[in-house]
């Protein structure tokens, strides 16, 4: 696998990011948000494309999911980019990741726990869920958690840290969205999109992002190009593309520039999940996993040719059974190995055992709406124009599952922690996003869980 490189993005003015609301009247741009995965792993993809790499990268054919346009078609560049953030970085050291969603108060203990005894018979819980989540807290329209954790207190909230953060002195460690950046609101002309000028009749407001002063974006990217050599970095295109300096690279939606330098030599600044040591219960091991990046489950239809079953997607990750819960990854070794074909790979895998484990609750946030717009490409037919619109489960979200021993638990551990059963990586093993895992989405770490306290178990 590719080892992935440190980058950090320091803009040099405010950026951009704008969603798929209109930006006329008094409806603003929105585009203050914290940028989305795959806005920055186009960043990257169009840096490549201007360093001059192309001529000399591996060609591979347009489309997707088996559907392509035929050999004579390879005109694709760049497929090996992979691409991890960005996460806000303090210093350019302390980085930063998104609370998750059992955190209600300003410790780092879940606030928000499954309770055993409502169930599906006492709530409206879609399946397969069975059981519901209760607050340890009274009821209150204010949150008291942070919207941020650093590093370190996200570590120790997994209990995976060996110098703990204590949870009275969170100060530099929990933070809200206004430490880190402002929004800033402009009033804009627009532009004719005909003659490229402005038009002198129509007006937009549009929000924008200014980081606060020592703030960065962080990324992890790594691009491994077979066809590509370069004579001291090889087959490195990230590497080439700093070649031991600074590079500029646009950032989001008006040609916005930031500054990105690669860090060199350091290991991977994401949070590690637990391997093992998951708290038990009636015999069953308690494991939880939590969305660092937003990830995208869509509906998949059956196909039985395919040994494909159908799938609701959604809030639903497509690799958890929909009727009875159970998880549909599976316990070997799922890594396409070289010379191995794609259907020889996928007939070892088909013939591997799950993993014995289930869902039985979650903490899932309102939707992200994901969406694009594409430039037309004459030489190719294609018009152009708005790209699927995907929901994404935001990052912070959790997941409750329960294993049937210690070892399936430790199984769904290195199945679903970003990491694997690595200790010490250097490149992502784990994308539990169905769609975009190439470029950020569905990673996660995994940590224990208990029920909700049997003498108060009633949701206030």
């Amino acid at each position: 696998m590719s080892t992935l490189h440190q980058i950090l993005l320091q803009p040099t003015d405010v950026l951009f990011f704008r969603d798929g609301r209109p930006m006329t009247g008094s409806l603003a741009g929105h585009g203050a948000a914290w940028p989305l995965p795959h806005v920055i792993n186009a960043a990257f993809h169009a840096a490549l494309h201007r360093s001059g790499f192309a001529k000399d990268a591996h060609s591979h054919r347009r489309g997707g999911r088996g559907v392509y346009a035929g050999d004579a078609e390879r005109d694709r560049k760049f497929g090996s980019l992979i691409t991890a953030g960005p996460f806000p970085v303090k210093d350019r050291q302390t980085w930063f990741f998104p609370r998750p969603q059992d955190l209600q108060d300003a410790t780092l203990q879940p606030t928000l726990l499954p309770a055993a005894s409502i169930g599906c018979a006492q709530s409206s819980l879609p399946h397969p869920l069975q059981c519901a989540v209760a607050n340890r807290r009274p009821t209150t329209k204010e949150s008291e958690a942070k919207a941020w954790l650093s590093r370190q207190a996200f570590e120790t909230y997994l209990g995976t840290t060996k110098s703990a953060v204590p949870a009275t002195q969170l100060s530099g460690h929990a933070l809200e969205d206004s430490d880190l950046f402002d929004c800033e609101h402009t009033i804009g002309i627009g532009i004719d999109p005909e003659t490229g000028s402005q038009d002198g009749q129509s007006l937009y407001s549009a929000h924008y992002l200014r980081l606060r002063d020592n703030w960065q974006l962080g990324v992890c990217a790594a691009a491994e190009d077979k066809a590509f050599s370069h004579p001291q970095h090889k087959n490195d295109l990230v590497q080439a593309l700093f070649n031991g300096g600074q590079h500029q690279i646009t950032v989001g939606g008006q040609q916005r520039i930031c500054s990105a330098a690669s860090v060199a030599g350091a290991a991977l600044p994401l949070p590690h999940g637990r391997a093992g040591d998951f708290r038990e219960h009636e015999g069953k091991f308690l494991v939880k996993w939590i969305l660092l990046t937003p990830a995208v489950w869509p509906t998949i239809a059956a196909d039985a040719e395919r040994h494909i079953n159908a799938q609701p997607g959604g809030w639903l990750p497509n690799w958890i059974d929909p009727q009875t819960g159970a998880v549909l990854l599976k316990a070997g070794d799922t890594t396409r190995h070289e010379r191995e074909s794609r259907e020889a790979w996928r007939q070892r895998v088909r013939q591997q055992v799950s993993i014995s484990a289930k869902l039985v609750a979650a903490i899932v946030p309102k939707p992200l709406v994901v969406s694009g717009w594409a430039l037309p490409d004459e030489a190719a037919g294609e018009l152009g124009g708005a790209q699927s619109v995907h929901l994404a489960v935001p990052a912070g979200a959790v997941y409750y599952l329960e294993a049937t021993t210690k070892t399936e638990a430790e199984n769904l551990a290195a199945a679903l922690n970003w990491h694997g059963r690595d200790n010490k990586p250097t490149t992502i093993k784990n994308r539990r996003s169905t769609l975009l895992g190439e470029k950020g989405y569905g990673l996660g770490v995994c940590g224990t869980w208990s029920f909700f306290p049997e003498a108060a178990n009633t949701i206030r």
